[in-house]
């Protein structure tokens, strides 16, 4: 394996340099004040728990060591600008792998218009990408503590795809949309920041809609009512988990957001005009308690999301 400043040069090649005071190479990067305010986030993914090597390429590993990281950024409400980089690596690592991980990330960095303007590179027993990523907010963020009893609650896209694709992959299947989102998750940014407008709380679904939405309830002290049939479900998953196992998915990184009533056809209006799909799945209550209610109207259990500690770090299980 090359050496750790060959390895640096040979990352650093698949990114643009950075248009920033001082960059990668010095102690620390410099960057320019911003006009708005500074939003930052910090994200990792590791193998054997958030992929591995027999299931991911180097580039997928790239790519979803900054989507993930993105989609903070996204439920916030902010326009990525900086990133620096932790690489983490076993000795044996070949060195074309690393260039394919690196493009794999700088592909999304381009779409998104986010510089690489410094990192760390070490030796270790697994992969480990470790980001730390800065956006500006031109309004101000969405937190997950601004919900209030009745605002309604919408999520992008759908849910449930991500677990279904680490079902396919842990039983073999390489291919198909369900596979390409559990590997290349795509950041919600442009909803974000149109969400920026009208959303009085939100954040990211990455460990399940029921235990993120547990989370938003809990900061804005408040309770939720989801309505399961209204659930976006791409066919595979209404065929393959229903409802209820879509309400625990991890990692499909879509948005959650709470709407005022006064701002929902607004809403519903600047969405469907941008593009971006959403989809109104229930509401925020003044009872503090979270509630699911079937097609009959019956209340259930609301299902546990994933837990990194509790089951000895390891990726969730098809199963679980």
């Amino acid at each position: 394996m090359p050496g750790e400043f060959d390895l640096i040069q040979r990352f650093l090649a698949c990114f643009p340099r950075a248009r920033v005071p001082v960059g990668p190479g010095d102690d620390c990067a410099v960057l320019a004040p911003m006009k708005g305010a500074l939003c930052v986030t910090t994200d990792a993914v590791v193998e054997d728990v958030h992929f591995t090597r027999a299931t991911f390429s180097a580039a997928d590993i790239g790519h979803k060591a900054l989507a993930v990281n993105l989609s903070d950024l996204a439920a916030m409400g902010a326009t990525p600008r900086w990133f620096v980089c932790a690489l983490a690596l076993p000795r044996d690592f070949p060195a074309r792998e690393l260039s394919a991980l690196g493009r794999g990330m700088a592909a999304l960095a381009k779409e998104h218009r986010i510089m690489l303007v410094g990192g760390n590179f070490t030796s270790a027993r697994e992969v480990s990408v470790t980001l730390t990523v800065t956006g500006e907010l031109s309004r101000p963020p969405i937190t997950r503590a601004g919900g209030r009893p009745g605002d309604a609650l919408y999520v992008s896209g759908t849910l449930g795809d991500a677990r279904l694709g680490l079902q396919h992959l842990l039983a073999g299947v390489r291919r198909g949309a369900a596979v390409k989102r559990q590997r290349r998750p795509e950041p919600r940014l442009a909803l974000g920041r149109l969400a920026a407008r009208f959303a009085s709380a939100g954040m990211d679904v990455s460990d399940g809609l029921a235990q993120d939405l547990g989370h938003l309830c809990a900061a804005s002290r408040v309770g939720a009512e989801l309505e399961l049939d209204r659930l976006p479900l791409s066919p595979g998953v209404r065929s393959a988990l229903g409802p209820e196992g879509a309400l625990r998915g991890g990692e499909d990184y879509e948005l959650l957001l709470a709407v005022p009533p006064s701002r929902m056809q607004a809403f519903e209006r600047a969405c469907a005009r941008a593009g971006q799909a959403v989809t109104r799945v229930g509401a925020l209550t003044r009872e503090r308690t979270l509630r699911v209610r079937d097609r009959g109207g019956r209340l259930l259990t609301p299902p546990a999301g994933f837990d990194h500690f509790a089951r000895s770090g390891r990726q969730i299980r098809p199963d679980d």
